[in-house]
């Protein structure tokens, strides 16, 4: 239940920053959950990865669970940067289109 709600919230906050610079607003949303799963699994084989080699057969006896809750800072980790990537990028080449209906009509120089 609380990954659903993570998942919501973290869709909800892509569908907006979408929304806000005109971009494919459920593209985006679910853009973002599958960057949570992918940061998770990658960063999560990482983490296995870590642990075993510090203590060799210690992930055979952690929980599944356990290794969720590690990986999951992770995750919102790679959708915090994902986020702030694209908030940047698009801030960057936004143009308001209120902004260029004044220039309709105005002659080039």
């Amino acid at each position: 239940m609380l990954g659903l709600i993570l998942l919501y919230w973290i869709g909800k906050y892509f569908y907006k920053l979408a929304e806000e610079y005109d971009n494919h607003k459920w593209g985006y949303a679910i853009l973002g959950i599958v960057i949570y799963y992918g940061g998770t699994f990658f960063f999560g084989i990482i983490l296995v990865f870590v642990i075993e080699f510090f203590s060799p057969g210690f992930v055979d006896t952690i929980d599944d669970r356990v290794l969720g809750f590690m990986a999951l800072p992770f995750g919102v980790l790679s959708c915090f940067m994902a986020y702030k990537y694209f908030e940047k990028t698009w801030k960057k080449n936004y143009q308001n289109p209120m902004d260029l209906l004044d220039e309709i009509g105005k002659p080039e120089e």
